[in-house]
């Protein structure tokens, strides 16, 4: 087993106990990390993100035993699957003595090298799983930059009618929205890191997450007008010039925010 120099006791002591019941199992090929784990960046906050490679025959009946298998691996406090996150094969868990989140991914052997990242193979029955990630890569996908500036500018004028509204919940989550589908990801991208919304972007791009501040309003509206003009300002820092910019669509939508900012003085 390959375990990092930082992986804490409490990661440590869950994979000590759970690999022997998977190992068990005559339906499954191997187990292997991801996430922190592999990238060798765990810390005691860290979740543990598992690989769970099943043979192709048995998948249908595995799982329907998931959360069992889950079970038998700790004292499992409570556990649902991955549908909110477009991934329904995750099976999401919280582990107690200690506390601990834990995510199964149970996927077919077949299934296995198609992936965003590089895992560690923590065991294996025999050497399908490791042939499987020998011979291909993990590709982290890459935000869409033209999907984004086709959307965004009719994004910019739906929360400035919020605001005007008053709708200034919606106008808080929407700004939100923005930082971590787009300001996040192509901010993080342009610092030549993961563009994985806003995670860990504090450690990654401490200048960005610093940018980033004057996004976060208060329940306030003139706050709210301001942050959105940041996010729209920090949009156009980072835009791409290889896609096609709506030009027309920017304009309109910023001078609607001016016009409903200064209406509300």
């Amino acid at each position: 087993m390959k375990v990092p120099t930082t992986a804490l006791t409490t990661h440590q002591l869950f994979i000590s106990r759970a690999l022997p019941h998977l190992a068990a199992d005559p339906r499954l090929v191997g187990v292997a990390a991801t996430g922190s784990w592999a990238e060798n960046s765990m810390d005691e906050f860290s979740d543990l993100d598992l690989i769970i490679a099943v043979e192709h025959e048995s998948f249908a009946q595995v799982m329907s035993e998931r959360e069992s298998i889950a079970a038998s691996l700790g004292e499992l406090l409570a556990a649902f699957t991955g549908e909110h996150v477009g991934e329904p094969r995750v099976l999401i868990c919280l582990y107690n003595s200690p506390l601990l989140h834990v995510d199964l991914k149970f996927l077919s052997i077949t299934d296995v090298a198609t992936r965003v990242d590089e895992p560690v193979v923590l065991w294996e029955r025999d050497d399908r799983l490791s042939q499987s990630y020998a011979a291909s890569t993990g590709v982290y996908p890459l935000p869409n930059e033209q999907w984004i500036e086709d959307r965004f500018w009719i994004w910019i004028q739906y929360g400035t009618s919020k605001i005007a509204r008053g709708e200034l919940f919606e106008a808080l989550d929407f700004i939100s929205y923005l930082r971590s589908t787009v300001l996040g990801p192509l901010g993080l991208l342009r610092s030549g890191c993961k563009p994985s919304g806003v995670r860990k972007i504090e450690q990654l791009a401490p200048t960005l997450a610093e940018t980033l501040e004057s996004t976060v309003a208060l329940h306030d509206r003139e706050n709210c007008y301001l942050a959105l003009e940041r996010c729209l300002e920090i949009y156009r820092s980072l835009r791409s010039t290889a896609i096609t910019h709506h030009a027309a669509a920017e304009e309109a939508a910023v001078e609607y925010l001016k016009t409903m900012r200064a209406r509300q003085k």
